[in-house]
């Protein structure tokens, strides 16, 4: 009976933990959700319901992060900075649509990101972020400036679009190592790779690139898994420690009465 009542009092204290948990979720999938609606808006060319849905997710924001949610101070930044970024694109009056839509791309991809623990939709670029780098390689390995060029360009702006919410997702120091590669040919775009020794630095920028994508496909469970795995182990140990202090006390009580009863 009182084993009962143990199990029946740590099942009492883990669940206000996991309904809080399962509030957070819900909050940062609202945010996700005014992320699409905006997205969706300045795709449609209907800016000023993007900036009322931008106003929104502000203020969303600002109430759900004011302590009771967990986010880094990086992600603080990154959320900001693309959120100022899609607002400027939705207020400007003279931003061509392209680059109004990359900035609003940006994002929803960060917010998806910060919102979703497997499969981002930044890692569904992967064919196309891919494809762009091998052929430009392909072309430096041939010798062709013309197509080289037109491929690194390609590269480069859909790397633009996925490198804030990879920040989310991505070791930092892993990501730092491929950036720098990567703005390394990027200042050295105007000339086409030639040198045994840059061509070897394309092919180390390429694996670094997949091995990012390779790490998102192999990612962790769901943390909600993890939490029950967590709670339910937590759960299990705390039963076990109570179980054997209490045979731990009988056993003291019986040799305590066969010492009287020898006496």
């Amino acid at each position: 009976m009182k084993i009962r009542c143990f199990l029946i009092s740590l099942f009492l204290i883990s669940f206000p933990l996991s309904v809080f948990a399962a509030e957070n979720l819900a909050d940062v999938e609202k945010l996700d959700e005014i992320s699409d609606d905006a997205f969706q808006m300045v795709k449609n060319q209907r800016y000023e319901d993007a900036q009322k849905l931008l106003s929104y997710f502000s203020e969303e924001f600002e109430q759900m992060y004011d302590g009771t949610v967990p986010i880094t101070l990086d992600e603080m930044r990154i959320v900001s900075v693309s959120r100022d970024e899609a607002m400027e694109a939705a207020a400007s009056p003279t931003m061509e649509y392209q680059e109004r839509l990359n900035k609003v791309t940006r994002f929803r991809l960060v917010i998806d990101a910060l919102s979703t623990s497997s499969d981002p939709l930044w890692s569904e670029m992967e064919d196309d972020v891919m494809g762009a780098f091998s052929q430009a390689k392909q072309a430096a390995q041939k010798g062709e400036p013309t197509l080289y060029h037109a491929n690194l360009n390609s590269f480069l702006s859909m790397y633009e679009l996925i490198y804030p919410s990879m920040k989310i997702d991505v070791p930092k120091e892993q990501l730092q190592r491929v950036d720098a590669r990567v703005r390394s040919m990027e200042k050295l775009s105007s000339s086409l790779p030639k040198s045994q020794a840059e061509l070897e630095e394309l092919d180390a920028l390429g694996t670094s690139l997949q091995d990012i994508f390779n790490g998102i496909e192999e990612d962790e469970a769901d943390p909600s898994l993890w939490w029950v795995i967590i709670s339910t182990g937590s759960i299990i140990i705390l039963t076990l420690s109570y179980v054997g202090w209490r045979k731990y006390k009988g056993d003291r009580e019986i040799a305590k009465k066969r010492r009287e009863l020898k006496d």
